[in-house]
Parts: C-alpha cells; structure tokens; sequence
C-alpha cells in the first residue's frame, strides 16, 4: 500500500506539474505611472533632482513632461513614455533614456539613468496628481515671424542644429518650441519677445537675441548662456 501511495503521488506530482508548464504565463497587469513624481538622479554623490509628470492623452497613451528646477527647465516634453508590468521607460532627449521598475505600490519608481556610456541610478516618489501644465504662451507675432526656421550653432568646439518653430493660436496668444537635433531631439519651450524686427527668444537657461531681415527669410543674432555668447542665424523652412 506504501508503494502504491508512494507511486500515486509522484503521478500527481508529475500531472500537476505537465499542467503547470502546459498552462500559458498571465502577463503581469501594467501599473499605472500617472501622476506628478519628484526625485533625483545620484550623480556619483551629487544630486540632480528632477519632477515627472506623466498623463494620460487624448488618444489613452501616455505622455508626460520633465522639469529640471536647478537648470530652469521646465515643461520638457517626453518623446516617450512606456511601461510594461512594473518596467517604466521614459526619455526627454532619445540619448538619455531612463529606465527603472516601479515599487508594487506603485508610489515609487528605481532605475538607472544613461548618458554618455555612463548609468547613474535615480529614484522618483509620486506626490500627488500630474502638473502638466499648458505650453509656455507668447503675445502674437507677426506673420512675417510665424513657421519653421533652421539654424546651426557654431563655436567653443561644438555644432549643434537647431529647429525653430513658432506659431499664432486661435485664443490669441503665440507659441515657440526649439529642438536640438544633436542632443537626443530635446524639445524646449520658448518664450518670444517681438519688437518690430527685433525678437528675443527665451529657451530655459539660453536666451537668443536677434533680428528679422526684410525679407522675413533670415533671423540673425547671438546666442547667451552661462556667460557664453555664440553668433546664430536662422533661416526660414520652406512652406
């Protein structure tokens, strides 16, 4: 009877076990990631704190924004946003992905930052509701000013392209966004200043100071940040 047991239940054993591998894996449920999140990134012993914010769209996909208080970045547009189970990905500049684990509780997320063949680790707590505020807003601009404009800042050793665009909307107010090509794609709101031909663009921590020639195909002038000034000129895109 022992052995009859005994063979009985190693058939059991070997059943449960045939049904557990025939049985298909349940994908774990993503967690929700909406929220306003504040934290830092270890850079080696100093911190570079940072806020996320993260919504959910029109179309249900997730989008968000990164503000950088030291660097007086704010309202930076997340290319992507993504996550899978626990696993969270989100990135500003393409080069510079984050990418972590959210906590079961879903108020904390853990990772690891990329930049420049370097990972330094980061951690986030969600504070409360998303902040993402609306797009930066200027007074109107002419149209002699409005549409896509390209340029290339040169000098100091680097080069880096640039895209301009600024538009006029229907309530009355006027926005601006520059790109940086060669920096991961960051996006940065811009404030814009227009006196006649004379425009100011305020970018974060940049500012650029220039003039519209008379054509309203050129936009020359200099580039200011952190006590450097650099010559830039934008030409207008074709329509």
């Amino acid at each position: 009877m022992l052995l009859l047991s005994r063979a009985f239940s190693q058939l059991a054993l070997a059943a449960a076990l045939a049904l557990g591998l025939a049985a298909p894996a349940r994908a774990q449920a993503p967690l929700d990631p909406t929220g306003h999140w504040e934290g830092a990134i270890d850079a080696q012993g100093n911190e570079l704190r940072f806020e996320l914010d993260v919504i959910r769209g029109d179309t249900g996909h997730l989008v968000g924004t990164l503000n950088v208080p030291s660097e007086h970045l704010k309202g930076m547009r997340l290319q992507k946003v993504a996550v899978d189970g626990r696993t969270i990905s989100f990135h500003a500049r393409r080069d510079q992905p984050f990418g972590g684990s959210l906590s079961i509780d879903g108020r904390s997320i853990t990772g690891e930052y990329s930049v420049e063949g370097f990972s330094l680790p980061f951690s986030l707590t969600r504070t409360g509701d998303a902040r993402v505020e609306p797009p930066l807003t200027s007074r109107p601009i002419t149209q002699a000013l409005e549409g896509s404009w390209s340029g290339t800042l040169q000098g100091s050793g680097l080069s880096m392209r640039i895209t301009l665009t600024m538009t006029n909307q229907p309530d009355g107010t006027a926005i601006g966004r520059a790109v940086n090509l060669d920096e991961g794609g960051i996006e940065i709101p811009v404030v814009i200043t227009q006196d006649d031909a004379r425009v100011t663009l305020q970018a974060g921590v940049g500012s650029f100071s220039g003039v519209l020639n008379t054509g309203g195909t050129e936009l020359s002038g200099t580039w200011s940040q952190g006590g450097t000034s650099l010559p830039l000129l934008f030409r207008r895109d074709n329509r």
